[in-house]
């Protein structure tokens, strides 16, 4: 087999504008299916409204190049309508490009969209041979793995129920079970784990984990951050249909962040009621910023930096407790830091506006990105009014001047904290 896994040359692909779209669970019959074998080949002579006859398109993907070998995990970011998920239907041979070319070598398994390949007329059973079968798998295959799948998926008392019966978790613990058991050569994963709970999530992260070190290829689209650098060594970065960047993750997450195209150092809610939170309280602002209020998305390791987060509190007289959640890019949870000015402490408060600042002091974090969830929490009883996970993100960097916990040394310092403690030597 191979080196290669995967070879893009120069993909595009073009979209009609209002031309139209379909429901990810909408599923076509045999009829649908037909007639688009039949009415294919007629296509290629137009209709009125193509490109040829002045009709508006968008290009979601252009001119992307990128090779990926056998046994490499790799993910995708990018904002909201960078091209992600085109790409990925392109590797899924779901969709065709409109130009260049795709390689691929080795058995394909795809999970984009919840139920993806899934009938909704047919058994989790059911389900499970035809996904397998459309995958290549030989029956004995698919027997000898679906015990692991069903347990995976934690749905053994309904696989013998029609799926459209399943709620949207079992769907997708069903889907990423199959998809993630059967014996294929690479596996793309879109922003799915999202829709599973913490638990499912990790049990999810794992096993890409154990795919990846069996020397198989996977390709991770996610906006969560701590998930693609825990998963991920390399890292593609789109931007508008574009390659904006392909290399090292805490290298391509640190362009990503700069860009300003990925997670902001500010984050803000014009419109309340598209704000985090409740009939308690909203949140309206969060950012990082140096000790001039200058908001950063690069600060110096030695200096202290300042953490805001404005929000609107519209019922009076309940205690609320401001607090900050730190990550580093390996998804260690470093710290929480609490509320503790005595000024507000068992104080209930009256409605406003308030914008609540934590000071984090220098020479704390080692370098690299650190991202921050922000919340609002009542602590008698425990109510958390919101809680907004990777908010923000900024990078530290170290200094080359001596004075920082490196001292002269200049090569990698491990730790996921870097303080300067203070030293004291006697010779006796």
């Amino acid at each position: 087999m191979s080196a290669t896994a995967i070879r893009a040359r120069g993909i595009g692909k073009r979209y009609l504008l209002g031309s139209g779209g379909t429901s990810a669970f909408r599923y076509k019959t045999i009829r649908d299916a037909i007639s688009e074998v039949v009415y294919r080949p007629f296509r290629r002579f137009g209709r009125p409204g193509s490109p040829s006859g002045g009709e508006d398109f968008i290009w979601a993907l252009k001119d992307m190049s990128f090779e990926v070998k056998h046994g490499e995990v790799v993910g995708i970011i990018g904002r909201n309508g960078s091209g992600k998920s085109t790409l990925l239907k392109i590797l899924s041979r779901i969709t065709e490009p409109t130009e260049g070319s795709v390689e691929l070598h080795g058995r394909v398994a795809s999970l984009l969209e919840v139920g993806t390949g899934f009938h909704p007329e047919l058994t989790g059973r059911e389900n499970i041979y035809l996904n397998g079968a459309i995958l290549g798998m030989k029956r004995r295959e698919i027997e000898d793995k679906f015990d692991a799948m069903v347990a995976f998926a934690e749905v053994e008392r309904f696989i013998d129920t029609p799926v459209k019966r399943f709620s949207s978790g079992m769907y997708l613990r069903l889907a990423f079970a199959v998809a993630a058991h059967l014996e294929h050569n690479i596996l793309l994963v879109d922003e799915v784990l999202a829709v599973g709970d913490t638990s499912f999530q990790k049990k999810c992260m794992n096993k890409m984990q154990e795919v990846g070190a069996s020397g198989r290829t996977v390709f991770f689209v996610s906006h969560n951050m701590l998930a693609v650098t825990r998963l991920c060594e390399r890292i593609l970065l789109l931007d508008r249909g574009r390659l904006l960047a392909d290399g090292p993750s805490a290298q391509v997450i640190g362009e990503y962040l700069r860009s300003g195209t990925g997670t902001h150092v500010l984050r803000e809610w014009p419109d309340p009621a598209r704000a985090p939170g409740n009939e308690i309280a909203r949140l309206r602002c969060v950012r990082v910023h140096d000790e001039e209020g200058n908001v950063m998305p690069v600060l110096d390791i030695r200096k202290p930096l300042g953490i805001t987060m404005e929000y609107d509190v519209l019922v009076p007289g309940i205690v609320l407790v401001p607090n900050l959640h730190f990550f580093n890019d390996g998804g260690v949870n470093l710290f929480v830091a609490h509320d503790c000015d005595l000024a507000w402490r068992k104080k209930p408060r009256l409605a406003g506006r308030y914008a609540s600042t934590a000071w984090v002091p220098g020479n704390l974090f080692a370098e690299g990105t650190i991202f921050v969830g922000a919340a609002l929490s009542t602590h008698d009883p425990v109510v958390v009014h919101f809680y907004e996970r990777d908010v923000i993100a900024f990078q530290i960097v170290d200094s080359p001047d001596g004075d920082s916990a490196r001292g002269d040394y200049g090569g990698h310092m491990p730790g996921v904290m870097r303080p300067l403690l203070k030293w004291t030597t006697k010779m006796s």
